[in-house]
């Protein structure tokens, strides 16, 4: 892996920008201007995804960036996602096309599996993003699973990269278990696994898998329940910012709790991707660098972990889409 704490070293010898902006449930109408922003703060690393309905924004922000002389293309790294809807081999591609022209972009740097879940296929022309429902406006909508082999849908995923449409695969989600039987069969093994993972989750020995497997790790909601209290899935009391042990660190190095979180996400050898949406924070997200935790201290935030998950298909499935799908049980 790299050693310079500013990037993760992927098996193929990409440079993975440790901290990137997470781009779930920004509103479209920001993105354009809070893309060119954050690139001016010094962030190359973007992270998006067909499902959260806002790539052809983000893509929009990105232009600015690239006409403007900003940076290169070669200078970022664009990751996004194949939703729950195109698993076959037959809607794939077609899939990455999407996201790729709602971009503005030739290639991904990195396109993921967003969750080993497998629903019926609904048309762009239909709905898009096609969401968890099948129907959203039958009497009792519900999710509709149907039985599709991963190795199928992995077979489609390694096609993109022999078609440059994608330099790198991966997949989200997904268990040890999982990624053992991916291993298996993969011609192209995933080099990054995309989780949910903070203080109150940290999935030490998933990470250290994937760490024996040369399989980078990106941490996604590393604040933890800050994302999931607005929709219901969290409460306030799970604030892992308020947790008395990350406020006293935060104190004794003159830095904020998000900051804290970050460092130690970053120093466990993981890219981190929180979301905001302003400038303050943008910056305060990535001045994280110039310090480190003491051993001690990491050992303090790895022994917070509650095993919480906030992000788990067993609970919102049935909860908000009428379907009880468990994929970590």
């Amino acid at each position: 892996m790299s050693s310079s704490p500013h990037f993760l070293e992927t098996a193929d010898g990409g440079a993975f920008p440790s901290v990137g902006l997470g781009t779930w449930k920004i509103p479209s109408e920001v993105l354009p201007d809070l893309i060119p922003t954050a690139v001016e703060i010094g962030y190359r690393h973007f992270d998006c995804a067909c499902d959260y309905g806002n790539e052809p924004a983000v893509g929009e922000g990105l232009k600015h960036v690239l006409d403007s002389g900003a940076c290169s293309r070669d200078d970022l790294w664009i990751t996004s996602k194949l939703w729950n809807t195109y698993h076959h081999p037959d809607h794939v591609r077609l899939a990455c096309e999407r996201s790729l022209r709602d971009l503005g972009l030739d290639v991904l740097d990195l396109y993921l599996i967003h969750f080993p879940v497998t629903l019926a296929y609904v048309p762009f022309e239909e709905r898009y993003p096609p969401g968890w429902f099948f129907d959203p406006n039958a009497p009792d909508p519900a999710m509709k699973p149907v039985r599709i082999p991963l190795s199928d849908t992995w077979g489609a995923m390694e096609n993109l990269v022999g078609a440059g449409l994608v330099k790198r695969i991966g997949i989200c989600n997904f268990t040890t278990g999982m990624i053992r039987d991916l291993q298996a069969y993969a011609s192209i093994a995933p080099q990054v696994l995309q989780v949910e993972m903070h203080p109150y989750l940290t999935q030490q020995r998933l990470l250290r898998y994937c760490q024996d497997e040369n399989i980078a790790v990106t941490a996604f909601s590393p604040f933890g329940a800050s994302s999931y209290v607005p929709l219901n899935m969290a409460g306030e009391n799970e604030n892992v910012l308020a947790d008395p042990v990350i406020t006293a660190i935060a104190a004794a190095h003159g830095r904020t709790p998000g900051q804290i979180v970050l460092r130690w996400a970053v120093q466990r050898g993981t890219v981190t991707i929180p979301k905001t949406q302003t400038a303050a924070h943008l910056r305060e997200n990535l001045t994280i660098f110039d310090f480190e935790l003491g051993g001690e201290e990491m050992a303090k935030i790895d022994g917070l972990d509650r095993g919480r998950r906030f992000n788990d298909p067993a609970e919102f499935g049935e909860k908000a889409f009428n379907t009880f799908y468990p994929i970590f049980d």
